[in-house]
């Protein structure tokens, strides 16, 4: 059983190693499996060997599927992410069979990546708090330094999008100092969380 998840694990960071964008001198993507990782670590230490997974393979190889390949509109961006998820589930099970997994456990793990059953599937649920809290602590600062036109109300809409994924457990997670809130945000996070638009 160990040997078949630790293969799993050596081939999903194989195939994000070769992403040719970087991220802090790195594979962009092999870089975001390991906050991922260790996210997990530190928000569910118990998780189950399929969320392991999942979390692993949440953006496999994601550069294979361009966000220039579909239209540059709303509808154009839900198309992407739909085709992401279905191609990030669909690499982990090729991985995950190829190692040696049954059936059962493959489809649990394509369910979480595919962000299938959000808010009834607990290993999806899982995936999308650790998801949303890696965005927090690692991602929401540099996207708000990339996006300068966006103003107060964007912003606001942007953070409560993400709370509003993340379940009453991982809210108390992000807010109780186990993650780096980035600080020149807070006062926008503090608003957007306390509006009762949430």
């Amino acid at each position: 059983m160990r040997e078949r998840f630790a293969a799993a694990r050596a081939l999903f960071d194989a195939a994000n190693a070769v992403d040719p964008n970087l991220d802090e001198g790195r594979a962009k993507e092999l870089l975001y499996a390991e906050r991922m990782r260790d996210m997990l670590a530190r928000y569910q230490p118990d998780a189950s060997e399929v969320v392991k997974l999942a979390v692993r393979a949440q953006h496999i190889e994601r550069w294979k599927v361009p966000r220039t390949d579909y239209p540059m509109h709303r509808e154009g961006y839900l198309a992407w992410r739909s085709g992401l998820y279905k191609y990030h589930a669909q690499r982990a099970g090729e991985i995950m069979r190829h190692v040696g997994y049954g059936e059962t456990a493959i489809a649990a793990v394509e369910a979480a990546v595919g962000k299938r059953g959000v808010k009834v599937n607990p290993d999806t649920q899982l995936v999308a708090d650790v998801a949303a809290l890696v965005f927090i602590e690692h991602y929401m600062l540099p996207f708000a330094g990339s996006k300068p036109d966006y103003d107060e109300e964007k912003w606001l809409g942007i953070i409560r999008k993400t709370w509003k994924k993340m379940s009453e457990a991982a809210r108390a997670f992000a807010l109780s100092g186990s993650v780096r809130l980035p600080e020149p945000l807070l006062p926008l996070i503090q608003k957007a969380i306390t509006s009762k638009e949430i």
